[in-house]
């Protein structure tokens, strides 16, 4: 049971850090909410400078995985990174790379 709490700890670190940077990237504004739950999903829609009707979107299942989908590859997209690596979050290994790579590549 610890193993899975440290494992789950250190995944979302390495989620909403990425995410901050990503933010400090794109020149968002309030890279903190990254590491606050809710309002890391409306980082990101700021981030793709999408709407917060997106956010609702991520509330209804399965609408929820396209949203996802659409959202990470409109923020790959305004770092200059192909839109379709937002397919890639659906990727179970692939998703864990996606944010790492967005966040400290240049």
């Amino acid at each position: 049971m610890l193993i899975f709490l440290v494992v789950v700890l250190g995944l979302y670190v390495y989620y909403s850090y990425s995410l901050q940077r990503i933010a400090a990237k794109t020149n968002t504004e309030n890279g903190w909410m990254a590491w606050v739950p809710i309002l890391n999903v409306v980082l990101m829609c700021r981030i793709a400078r999408k709407s917060l009707w997106y956010f609702i979107g991520m509330l209804i299942p399965y609408v929820n995985v396209l949203v996802l989908m659409y959202i990470w590859g409109e923020m790959a997209g305004n770092l200059g990174r192909s839109k379709w690596i937002g397919v890639l979050m659906i990727v179970p290994v692939a998703n864990l790379v996606v944010p790492g790579y967005l966040a400290f590549t240049d």
